[in-house]
């Protein structure tokens, strides 16, 4: 994500991710107050650029439905190439939420984990109370692998805990890759 597209998906977020009474966030990004806003969603990204190594590294992308910028869909690892996975994490614009959006994408990073960059497991989590985002990660097939109990506004809340693999993945549309190589050479598969 270059710095407009950054700039963008800050104004996206600022707009809405979820409802004022949901947090479907470990972190709470979306409680910082307007006026830092902005501020702190680019610093966490040039953050994460800076801090990109073979050996660990976040993937976010931005993710555009028709041409119109929706959110971003990313994967984070560490120790990659021991491991060999990652876990997903999203956000949809609150009014793009329910067309089916979010499925799509986890679907087509998934397949390009596995199928381009060598991911043998996928893992991802939602909090027990947050059905659209479970229903998303067993819509692309990834398989309830435990529950924790995680703090979430100053008490406990369960948090499920899912593994996809390769062969358990519901795949979307069909993926065309472009420029893939640079990235397998920058996390150490070349």
């Amino acid at each position: 994500m270059d710095d407009d597209t950054l700039i963008a998906l800050a104004n996206l977020a600022a707009d809405g991710v979820h409802g004022e009474d949901e947090m479907p966030f470990l972190q709470p990004w979306t409680r910082t107050p307007a006026e830092r806003f902005q501020q702190q969603y680019l610093q966490h990204h040039w953050g994460v650029r800076s801090r990109f190594s073979a050996d660990a590294w976040d993937l976010d992308l931005a993710v555009r439905h028709h041409g119109e910028l929706v959110g971003t869909q990313g994967v984070a690892t560490r120790s990659f190439l021991a491991t060999r996975t990652g876990e997903t994490g999203s956000w949809l614009g609150r009014r793009f939420q329910g067309r089916g959006i979010g499925t799509v994408m986890r679907q087509t990073l998934c397949a390009f984990l596995f199928d381009h960059l060598g991911f043998e497991q996928i893992t991802s989590s939602a909090f027990a109370d947050n059905p659209a985002s479970n229903q998303v990660s067993q819509k692309v097939g990834y398989r309830l692998n435990g529950v924790q109990r995680v703090p979430r506004n100053d008490t406990w809340v369960s948090s499920n805990e899912y593994l996809l693999t390769p062969d358990t993945l519901v795949r979307g549309p069909a993926l065309t890759v472009t420029g893939a190589e640079p990235v397998r050479k920058l996390i150490g598969l070349e």
